[in-house]
């Protein structure tokens, strides 16, 4: 018998979630983000899944993507954030890897180094996130710098990172566009911009390449409603049973630091499910739990290993009644809200603990 907290994993619903990315940008390449253990859903399960079906993976760094190519994977695989040290640069060429170059000192090792055949370059662009890449006025003079290296597979691939994409009534995108536009003008090399909130809400970004990560694991990016990110369905749903129950009189508390208090007579419903578990303990009084498909509420703080659950109001609830956390019926994002975060923290913060069951 094991503990019934498992996080169970429907790759039709990735499958799915990857063709509304297809649909939404036809004529452009499409690079699935894995980084982050695919966003805690299990990196090396996902690419399995979805290396046949795009025209390449990427992650955060050269050992996300060495777990890939042990696994088995062979599309090609970009680094998101370059390399760390200069021996980076051959292992990674050896490895198949695409290499993004963000800044000088990059390129420097790039020029100095020894590899065992040409790079894959992409070339970072800061217009306005202000995180990674090269000014806008630097663009040109880099890009020569890697024409003329001698290193290089073929032209670099120009890409940015929006800030404030998944706001849809914001002109910053518009205006990041704008600067990638001027800064590349008439520099050989494909284009690439649009992160998934841009897939979903802003077309003129898909350009050659685009990169969706957060909206293939099913939840919207944005905070309220979208036509697009509306059709997404979610792989993950964390799901656990009810252990125990009580009856709790008014007046009395449940719970670490006694901060739910029951105003009448109340049934509370004991879940396995905890912060151990990646459910947030930031996770307010009222958060939302389904409890036999029906909504009931967070009562009290939320402990390594349990909930507490105010099922005053369900029909009658029994020991062994199955409890979704979070999936299809209660969003991740939903969960987030009311824990004070948003969903990429909570799925790419789930821990190995809850065991994954996947569904194909």
């Amino acid at each position: 018998m094991t503990r019934p907290c498992q996080a169970h994993l429907d790759l039709s619903a990735l499958r799915h979630n990857l063709a509304l990315a297809r649909e939404l940008a036809p004529r452009s390449r499409l690079m699935a983000v894995v980084k982050a253990n695919a966003y805690g859903h299990g990196a090396v399960t996902m690419a399995r899944e979805l290396a046949p079906r795009v025209d390449a993976l990427a992650v955060a760094c050269l050992e996300e993507a060495l777990e890939l190519r042990e696994s088995g994977i062979d599309c090609p695989i970009l680094l998101l954030e370059g390399v760390f040290s200069p021996d980076e640069w051959a292992t990674a060429v050896r490895a198949g890897c695409w290499v993004t170059v963000d800044n000088s000192t990059q390129l420097q090792w790039l020029e100095q180094s020894r590899l065992p055949a040409p790079a894959s370059v992409w070339l970072k662009v800061d217009t306005g996130m202000h995180r990674l890449g090269v000014t806008p006025d630097d663009v040109p003079a880099m890009h020569a710098r890697l024409m003329a290296s001698g290193k290089l597979a073929g032209a670099p691939v120009l890409t940015t990172h929006f800030a404030r994409a998944d706001e849809p009534e914001q002109t910053m995108t518009g205006e990041q566009l704008a600067t990638l536009h001027r800064a590349c003008d008439g520099l050989p090399g494909l284009r690439s911009a649009a992160n998934s909130p841009a897939v979903l809400a802003w077309p003129d970004a898909h350009l050659d390449w685009v990169r969706p990560g957060y909206m293939l694991w099913g939840d919207s990016p944005f905070a309220g409603p979208h036509p697009q990110a509306d059709r997404l369905r979610p792989v993950m749903r964390l799901l656990s049973s009810v252990i125990s129950l009580r009856d709790v009189a008014p007046g009395e508390s449940v719970g670490y630091g006694a901060t739910w208090r029951a105003e009448r007579p109340s049934r509370i419903a004991t879940i396995t499910a905890g912060y151990g578990d990646g459910y947030p303990r930031t996770a307010s009084n009222g958060t939302p739990v389904l409890v036999r498909g029906h909504r009931a509420r967070l009562a009290g703080r939320v402990s390594m290993d349990m909930i507490t659950v105010d099922v005053t109001d369900l029909p009658e609830v029994a020991i062994g009644d199955a409890v979704e956390l979070w999936g299809q019926e209660l969003r991740v994002g939903e969960v987030a809200r009311h824990s004070g975060t948003i969903g990429y923290e909570l799925l790419t913060r789930m821990p190995s603990r809850p065991p994954r069951v996947v569904v194909a």
